[in-house]
């Protein structure tokens, strides 16, 4: 598989490191059922997802990919620095 780097290009899977998936952090104030459920829950989806990828092996950027779960399709990525 293939992950599209904005810095680098389309790269080897095997530059990257997963790191789960790319989740908005709860807010101020947020209340501890709401930490717990962002540390602890994650749904398993068939389909659609957007994940964190670190690009160790190439240019050290944080990447956010959106990918299919079902065909393997990578749909895109951006820097994580542009926002979840």
């Amino acid at each position: 598989m293939r992950l599209p780097c904005p810095c680098c290009g389309d790269r080897d899977i095997r530059e990257f490191t997963y790191r789960g998936a790319a989740l908005a952090r709860p807010g101020e104030g947020a209340g501890i059922d709401r930490w717990d459920d962002y540390l602890h829950l994650r749904d398993n989806p068939a389909g659609a997802v957007r994940d964190l990828w670190y690009h160790g092996g190439g240019c050290g950027a944080w990447l956010v990919v959106e990918r299919d779960t079902v065909t393997h399709a990578v749909d895109g990525a951006r820097l994580a620095a542009e926002g979840l």
